[in-house]
């Protein structure tokens, strides 16, 4: 194996966009799995807004949107009556694009789709046993021998076998004892368009629409000290709660009883083995949020890693990666397991507050609106992080950490495009018209070549701004030796001395 591949372990979702986003950069990159091919069922079924922007950077959203649920309605009943009415997706100045419905591995084999034109096949049924770091390298025992690579990524999941051989703990504690799961084709009362989820007491019962005539993903959890299996604890909600009658359900496609932890990684990297998605962190699935941190975390790490396996940065920037995103992933799990607790009504305050105050303010359009952003992903910033600003001026535009959004643009040979599609292939210099020469120069020369798109943006801007791959500002002002220093604290200092750092310009 060539000494500048990064080995990728596991080929879900954080895997196959950490692989595309590496592969895309010109880094080499090999993905293994254990599994004996793709999975066909999944427990994920939200892509968030922010999920979707990631897969619309790598190109590998494709027809995804089309292929989704479209849903319209959360509808949430306590003790069999219907309290409220939440609309879903929503357009508001933040949010400009659905949350989609689909399963996880209908995302995965887009992602494995764009990773085999990109020219790389997942390696199955190559399970990793151990592995040990060298000075300038890892080594890896598989089934059929040892082989090496220059960085490892463990994107194997809640039991990662690389976590665990890197000796990194795992600390956390468990939500939910035994959560039930099950996909079944049925005749259900439900418009197809709508999410129901009916409260009672301690118990619950959600019931999604999949992909599919009649498909349905019904979830639960399970009675205290009751041993039945997911089927019969389900049929007897459904009956219970939504009146459907025994026989209602013509065929179980699958089902599935795990536990809801909520855990943290005590580390993201150690030497040349990094973590990503569920191997760095885990908690409830309530909110839909899991599957879209990992994809986050991928596209964070894609670029960071891409630059200094290429030689272009120091390894200080990988430092960045979890600087960035473990406040992500403490953020949500301390959301998602507010929203299990008060949801599940685990204590009877709790039960109190959600049928008379929780539930209630869902019909409230101001509640909906903040609901719906927040879960979207779209606030994210890395503003406090290692290569933010700090902080940002009210009205003052993004500042350095700050997600940019989508935008019209304008190639050099006076063509249109988006934003994010330029970002697939890396960084993009957003100038205003007749200025940028100078600062492509700058940018090129440390980022590479092929590296940086320098476009105009059809709104037009007072000053440049550099966008990351993964669609955040790294740097906006007018000076193209600002910009020199800038790229000078990222790539040498992983950006160091953030506090330090002279205005450089207004906000754009």
């Amino acid at each position: 194996m060539h000494s500048t591949t990064v080995v990728v372990t596991g080929a879900g979702p954080t895997g196959l966009a950490l692989a595309c986003g590496l592969q895309a950069a010109g880094v080499a990159v090999r993905v293994l799995d254990k599994a004996p091919g793709p999975a066909m069922t999944s427990r994920a079924l939200g892509l968030q807004p922010r999920g979707a922007e990631v897969l619309d950077r790598l190109g590998a959203l494709g027809d995804l949107p089309e292929r989704s649920v479209p849903i319209a309605h959360v509808l949430t009943y306590v003790d069999g009556r219907p309290l409220a009415r939440l609309p879903v997706g929503q357009p508001t100045k933040l949010v400009t694009r659905p949350g989609l419905l689909m399963s996880q591995s209908e995302i995965e084999a887009r992602l494995r789709d764009r990773l085999a034109v990109l020219g790389v096949e997942v390696e199955w049924g190559r399970e990793l046993l151990d592995v040990r770091q060298e000075v300038d390298q890892v080594v890896l025992r598989l089934g059929d021998g040892e082989q090496r690579a220059a960085w490892l990524v463990g994107c194997d999941g809640a039991h990662s076998r690389v976590r665990k051989a890197a000796g990194i703990g795992f600390p956390g504690v468990p939500v939910v004892e035994r959560f039930l799961l099950a996909d079944v084709t049925a005749r259900l009362p439900i418009s197809g368009d709508s999410v129901a989820v009916w409260l009672r007491g301690d118990t619950m019962l959600g019931v999604f629409p999949l992909p599919g005539e009649d498909m349905w993903r019904l979830m639960a959890p399970a009675p205290a000290g009751s041993d039945a299996g997911p089927m019969t604890v389900l049929t007897e909600l459904l009956q219970k709660e939504a009146g459907v009658p025994v026989g209602a359900v013509r065929e179980v496609l699958w089902t599935s009883t795990f536990r809801i932890h909520r855990r943290l990684a005590s580390s993201y990297r150690t030497g040349r083995i990094l973590l990503a998605g569920d191997a760095a962190h885990i908690h409830s699935p309530f909110g839909g949020q899991g599957m879209n941190t990992g994809l986050g975390d991928a596209e964070n790490l894609a670029w960071k890693l891409a630059l200094v396996a290429t030689g272009r940065s120091e390894d200080g920037l990988l430092d960045s990666y979890e600087a960035e995103r473990r406040p992500v992933a403490r953020e949500v799990m301390a959301s998602t397991s507010a929203m299990t607790g008060m949801v599940l009504g685990q204590t009877a305050l709790a039960r109190t507050l959600r049928d008379h105050v929780f539930v209630p303010l869902l019909n409230r359009p101001s509640v909906q609106r903040r609901l719906w952003e927040k879960s979207s992903q779209l606030t994210l910033t890395y503003r406090k992080g290692p290569l933010g600003a700090g902080h940002r001026v009210p009205g003052s535009g993004p500042v350095r950490g700050d997600r940019v959004p989508d935008r019209s643009c304008t190639r050099q040979d006076g063509t249109t495009t988006r934003l994010y599609a330029e970002l697939r292939t890396g960084w993009a210099l957003l100038t205003p018209a007749g200025v940028g020469a100078d600062h492509e120069l700058v940018a090129r020369r440390r980022l590479g070549a092929d590296r940086v798109t320098t476009l105009t943006a059809v709104e037009g801007r007072q000053c440049v701004m550099l966008v990351r791959p993964d669609g955040h500002l790294a740097w906006h002002g007018t000076s193209p030796e600002a910009l020199g220093r800038a790229l000078e604290r990222i790539l040498v200092n992983g950006g160091g001395s953030r506090h330090n750092d002279r205005p450089e310009a207004t906000g754009p």
